[in-house]
């Protein structure tokens, strides 16, 4: 039986290595995904329309990929959605879907991707972690948000594993800088038998 992307991906440490194999996989992942009954976009998106008041807020999908997330954003009510991802090719397949006012491409060498206070909320739905973004990415979605703005972010059970991510995740919170509103742990790729925290963070 041939490789799968899921075996190679949480090998990947590399920016530049884990690029290119996003790249490769675009044009199947979508399908690979549905097939695993991928669950995380839908309960990142429900989770922020739940404390996102106005539906018509610009929202930023940070690590959009293909777009997934992007439909899962709109089928929750937030249809004012920027993408960024570091991945051409994925971006090409997220531009059909039609879900996104822009879509931008991250140079990886860019540490503020993101410009300040554009946002009221940003998605990072199975964005961060191994084989995927490091776990400085938290900082970087967190600092361009403005006070009252929302972060809705998974960590799948490679993530919490690592430690290294939640702890990125709770040093804003104990520090006071954010507040928790929600912390829940659920579906993520029941094909992969991989489930994830679903996190929805209000910077103060």
């Amino acid at each position: 039986m041939p490789d799968t992307f899921f075996d190679k991906v949480y090998a990947t440490t590399d920016p530049e290595r884990t690029r290119a194999l996003y790249d490769d996989w675009a044009d199947s992942y979508d399908d690979e995904l549905t097939q695993n009954a991928y669950a995380t976009p839908n309960r990142v998106a429900c989770a922020l329309a739940r404390y996102l008041e106005d539906k018509t807020a610009p929202v930023l999908d940070f690590g959009c990929g293909t777009g997934l997330s992007g439909v899962a954003l709109h089928e929750a009510g937030l249809t004012n959605v920027d993408g960024m991802d570091p991945s051409a090719d994925m971006l090409a397949q997220a531009q059909p879907k039609q879900v996104y006012r822009d879509l931008h491409r991250i140079a990886l060498e860019n540490p503020e991707p993101i410009p300040k206070d554009r946002y009221s909320a940003i998605c990072c739905a199975g964005v961060i972690g191994p084989g995927a973004a490091p776990a400085s990415t938290i900082d970087m979605v967190m600092h361009p948000l403005p006070p009252g703005g929302f972060l809705g972010i998974s960590l799948n059970d490679h993530a919490i594993a690592k430690r290294v991510f939640e702890s990125a995740l709770n040093q804003w919170i104990d520090c006071g800088a954010a507040s928790l509103l929600m912390r829940e742990y659920g579906a993520h790729l029941p094909g992969q038998n991989i489930k994830a925290f679903v996190y929805v963070l209000e910077k103060n």
